[in-house]
């Protein structure tokens, strides 16, 4: 019988007596009891909180892992004087996956405790888990109510669910040591780049398959630490968020989302602005579904996020996405590790790809300078920055720009950004879930950079600024890139009956508890 992973996971597993099962004695891994795999049935259109960490019954994974020790024996043995495209191996680790675990189960219909065909498909989810994916961890991947997991410590698992709510999930492994190991693991199949956690590289920062993102650290913590911050929303344009799509938040209202589609026609420079968890990725995500399929350009990250893996191949079919390496060994006389590749060190290789567009996926350090050089070269280029406020963009880019080097000064720092830039999008997450609200993301502000003005300071002009409830509504009228927007057929002046009236034109009303409906 065939049998294919399942994404749900066994979450009432029980156990024997108030123990888990004894390994035989004969030395075959031991007879878990069919309702140890158990998934108690769930209406349609339900979702299934974990449960508290006082309710979550033990469970006994040295069936998993034997399993799983077998399925490396022979996937070892397959590869041996083998040549497998991926693709191959993949389904050649799939077959022998169902046939150790149908093995198994014959082995226990054979002692008189048969395990159920449901029972078999969850087991199959495990090994399988086990072997190509983050273990016990591999379950909270599959949970779209999941935004974030921090992981403190193998038995100390904090859940943020979409909306804001808070849970306590069960253990991740047996022992901090097991938790390394299966991170190690994650890190080994990261992709081309090289990507460790050990002694000499006690952090991590890596894209998952399915493109959340994963940071850990150890040795330099008192325990090992990891935290997944989860991307449901891989696949998302402009429409999506301009509130088409009932799953996603309302970022943009239609006026908002026009004014953006023109600029990425007009190839303006746009820098995507605000705190952590905002939703910068998702309004970039959807900035860069206006690039047309058949454009070349390039994609710049310190760990791979933006693009689903198939974009790669799919809907951006000229895409050359670059990863940051990290260094490894001895330090040379640069002070940096051999072998490190950084953003900076990308940004120059990348002006010499004939393409009009460059893309950061976030800038935190000097590389700020050669990115903002290349935007002054280059048309349609985009990055993201975390800041406060959007006033303390500005201000936040002589800041990383200052740490270039000694020759860089305010003054250079702020006619590079005013040269380089167009327009600055900044993206606000309101918390109310403390006071029983939950999260709003939605784009406040889009400052127009007009270049350096009185007392050497950057000018800007608040295109959208937010109204009443805080989103973003038309508040002037663009001057320096109103005629390049024209040229595309976009007229700014469309725009003047709803500064005039103090309103925007957004979809859903904002349902806050401290700020009045618009």
């Amino acid at each position: 019988m065939r049998f294919e992973p399942l994404s749900q996971d066994p979450r009432h597993q029980q156990p024997v007596n108030g123990h888990p099962p004894a390994p035989p004695a004969n030395g075959a891994p031991p007879a878990f009891p069919a309702q140890a795999f158990n998934i108690a049935p769930q209406p349609a259109g339900s979702t299934m909180a974990p449960p508290s960490a006082p309710e979550v019954a033990r469970r006994d994974y040295s069936v998993v892992k034997e399993l799983r020790r077998r399925l490396s024996e022979r996937i070892t043995t397959l590869e041996r004087g083998q040549h497998l495209t991926p693709e191959q191996e993949r389904r050649e680790r799939d077959q022998l996956a169902i046939a150790v675990v149908a093995e198994y189960a014959d082995a226990q219909r054979r002692t008189g405790t048969p395990i159920s065909a449901t029972d078999e498909r969850v087991l199959l989810d495990l090994v399988t888990a086990e072997m190509v994916g983050l273990g016990r961890l591999q379950r909270l991947l599959t949970d779209p109510t999941i935004e974030e997991v921090h992981v403190l410590g193998c038995d100390r698992v904090r859940i943020t669910r979409r909306g804001g709510g808070v849970d306590w999930g069960e253990p991740i492994a047996d022992s901090d040591e097991e938790m390394i190991e299966t991170i190690q693991a994650a890190a080994r199949r990261a992709g081309a780049t090289e990507r460790s956690l050990s002694t000499s590289k006690p952090t991590l920062d890596l894209q998952l398959p399915d493109g959340s993102r994963l940071a850990a650290v150890y040795l330099v913590s008192r325990r090992p630490y990891a935290v997944i911050r989860r991307h449901n929303t891989l696949d998302v344009t402009l429409d999506d968020i301009a509130g088409t799509r009932a799953d996603l938040d309302e970022m943009v209202d239609p006026l908002l989302r026009d004014f953006l589609r023109a600029s990425m026609r007009a190839g303006l420079n746009i820098m995507v602005a605000g705190l952590a968890g905002a939703g910068k990725t998702t309004v970039i995500r959807a900035l860069m579904r206006e690039i047309a399929p058949d454009e070349p350009f390039v994609l710049l990250e310190e760990s791979r996020e933006l693009l689903p893996a198939k974009d790669e191949n799919g809907y951006h079919r000229a895409v050359m996405s670059f990863e940051a390496r990290e260094g490894h060994g001895e330090r040379g006389p640069d002070g940096r590790p051999a072998g490190e590749v950084t953003i900076a060190d990308l940004i120059p290789l990348s002006l010499r790809m004939g393409v009009l567009r460059i893309i950061v996926g976030e800038v935190r350090s000097r590389e700020i300078v050669p990115m903002l050089q290349a935007m002054t070269t280059s048309r349609g280029s985009m990055c993201t920055i975390h800041a406060r406020t959007s006033s303390g963009v500005l201000e936040r880019i002589i800041e990383l720009a200052l740490s270039h080097g000694r020759e860089m000064t305010v003054e250079m720092a702020r006619r590079m950004a005013g040269n380089a830039l167009d327009l600055i999008v900044y993206v606000t997450i309101e918390d109310e879930t403390a006071i029983g609200g939950r999260k709003h993301r939605f784009v406040s502000h889009v400052e127009e950079v007009i270049g350096m003005g009185e007392g050497g300071r950057l000018s800007t002009t608040t295109v959208f600024g937010p109204g009443r409830d805080g989103r973003a509504i038309p508040m002037h009228l663009p001057e320096r890139v109103r005629e390049q927007l024209m040229r595309v057929g976009y007229d700014p002046r469309m725009l003047s009956r709803y500064i005039d009236a103090k309103v925007g034109a957004w979809r859903r009303p904002r349902i806050s508890l401290l700020r009045p409906a618009a």
